[in-house]
């Protein structure tokens, strides 16, 4: 199989490569990413030489770039996407251009092409904030943030090109990934590194935001198991039911990192703050049999001593946003 992963220097593009290389040996990737932002080289340095590993720099609205690299696969997975919803308040631009208009134009490519599959990797912020209960496939999509509304936008887009022109899609959510190779903008990585630095960690909401963790690991085992497994025209949530509030999150990892437990400041909320995510895998458990294992208080310790051993890694990104405590980036 020939799969073209977009995305592949990010953080869950780049661990679904080496996951997919590691137990699919014979697979090709190709992998297209604009080297923007979230972006890391290191990621993928030690399979740089695979024989089975191609990089191309590009950006996935380029029509005629995606086109020959369509044409060379059989599957697409769409990770490539902006992500951070403070740089989404911030300027909303990027995540339209990338979001929408990139999954747009992979979609106006696979009406020629409607016997490649594409997973497109969504997010449960589409959702919005919940008070209760676990969202299903099924659930009224209500973002809040241009982030949110960006990918909602996509997963509309993809559904119509489904219905529309037949085209052979599959829709997975997926709840907060924690683990290696995440960009230091991000809530664990930055508190292991502010903590590192022995500097003080903003908290939004006085830290009573609940999301819903798994290992980016578990996330893409989902995603292999829906690639080859998943019914075309189908949405899939993928979830570990770990739910924990921030302020639990950052006591965990400065027990772990054995700092100071009052080493964090309460910040001010951004806008459009949403207080719960959560999500009902069911469907994905039952119909495909796939199932997290990784217990969260060994996948948190792993995820801090990674960090810690990769300081070249997370050294490579431009950190003076740490130093703010406000939710503009």
């Amino acid at each position: 199989m020939k799969l073209l992963v977009t995305g592949g220097l990010g953080f869950i593009g780049s661990n679904f490569i080496l996951y997919i290389l590691k137990n699919y040996p014979t697979y090709e990737i190709i992998n297209i990413d604009d080297e923007i932002s979230g972006s890391n080289h290191l990621s993928l340095k030690d399979i740089q030489n695979n024989k089975n590993y191609t990089f191309v720099k590009g950006n996935i609205t380029d029509y005629n770039l995606m086109e020959k690299l369509i044409s060379k696969c059989d599957l697409i997975v769409n990770f490539a996407a902006e992500s951070h919803v403070d740089r989404s308040i911030a300027n909303a631009r990027p995540f339209i251009d990338s979001n929408i208009m990139g999954t747009f134009t992979i979609l106006e490519l696979l009406k020629n092409y409607k016997s490649k599959r594409l997973i497109q990797i969504s997010t449960d912020e589409v959702f919005g904030d919940l008070k209760s209960g676990s969202a299903t496939e099924d659930f009224k999509l209500n973002p809040s943030s241009p982030y949110s509304s960006s990918k909602a936008s996509a997963e509309l887009l993809v559904n119509s090109y489904i219905i529309t022109y037949g085209i052979n899609a599959i829709i997975t959510r997926c709840t907060n990934n924690y683990g290696p190779r995440q960009h230091p903008e991000k809530l664990i990585p930055k508190i292991i590194i502010l903590a590192d630095q022995n500097k003080k960690i903003p908290i939004y909401n006085n830290g009573n935001g609940v999301r819903d963790w798994i290992h980016v690991e578990e996330h893409c085992k989902a995603i292999s198991k829906i690639l080859h497994n998943g019914v075309s025209g189908e949405y899939y949530n993928i979830s570990a039911k770990n739910e924990l509030n921030v302020l639990t999150i950052v006591q965990k990892i400065l027990s772990i990192m054995k700092k100071p437990s009052d080493g964090y400041v309460f910040a001010e909320n951004r806008p459009g703050h949403d207080d719960r995510y959560s999500l009902n895998s069911s469907k994905l458990q039952d119909s495909l049999g796939w199932k997290p294992h990784i217990e969260f208080e060994k996948g948190l310790e792993e995820t801090v001593s990674w960090y810690l051993n990769n300081k070249k890694w997370w050294s490579n990104f431009d950190l003076t946003f740490m130093d703010s405590y406000q939710w503009k980036t």
